[in-house]
């Protein structure tokens, strides 16, 4: 009951109502399977403040599910900022688009129906770089995600990852899923990774957050 109250205070007090991502909130719920994958908030405002923190020229977004994530994200960004956000169902796509209009963002995000897998190795042979990213596809994957996401991403850059408490099974040692044992083997390879600096918070489903060490490049929107 207190947790509860707390979450319902904790929201009213953290995010300031947005009439787009409340309606793809509600549409999600409406016409989603499984909408509690929608992160909503306080993600969503946290992602917009850390947008305006870090400033990128270019976020890559894994697992856009209906969009609510990549527009909290493109509200933050400056005029040059855009999002590439890639989604390997397309059964969303109609919703995900109709969410990008509504939001007045659809020019700053490119959505990608592809295996991120796949797709971002592509983007790096054609010279793509980001200084952001933000990983919420495949629990099993995430550690795969990561090794790719760090090549097109540059010194000074953050990765954002979603649902790495998965409701607190990653500390439970009875709990052998394959979801959960990605994300396991997640935590563990960020945190021995010398080459970030890294914080695990118990935000929401749990969220991590790692900066590539290294001097930022001179990005005329830094």
């Amino acid at each position: 009951m207190i947790m509860d109250l707390l979450r319902t205070y904790l929201n009213e007090h953290s995010a300031k109502k947005d009439p787009v991502l409340d309606w793809l909130e509600r549409e999600t719920h409406y016409r989603c399977v499984h909408p509690r994958m929608l992160g909503g908030e306080p993600l969503g405002s946290l992602l917009t403040m850390l947008v305006k923190m870090i400033r990128p020229q270019n976020i890559l977004e894994i697992g856009t599910f209906t969009g609510y994530s990549a527009i909290s994200m493109a509200r933050g960004l400056s005029e040059e900022g855009r999002i590439d956000t890639i989604e390997i169902f397309d059964e969303h796509n109609d919703l995900i688009i109709e969410a990008f209009r509504r939001s007045g963002m659809e020019e700053r995000i490119t959505l990608h129906t592809a295996d991120a897998l796949e797709e971002i190795p592509k983007m790096h042979r054609q010279g793509y770089v980001c200084q952001m990213a933000f990983i919420d596809g495949n629990k099993r994957e995430y550690c795969d995600y990561y090794r790719l996401v760090k090549q097109v991403l540059e010194p000074g850059g953050y990765i954002v990852a979603d649902n790495v408490l998965w409701d607190g099974k990653v500390a439970d040692p009875t709990c052998k899923d394959p979801q959960t044992e990605g994300l396991r083997a997640y935590n563990k390879l960020v945190f021995e990774d010398q080459e970030v600096s890294s914080v695990l918070l118990p935000l929401g489903d749990g969220l991590s957050i790692c900066r590539k060490d290294g001097l930022a490049s001179d990005n005329p929107t830094r």
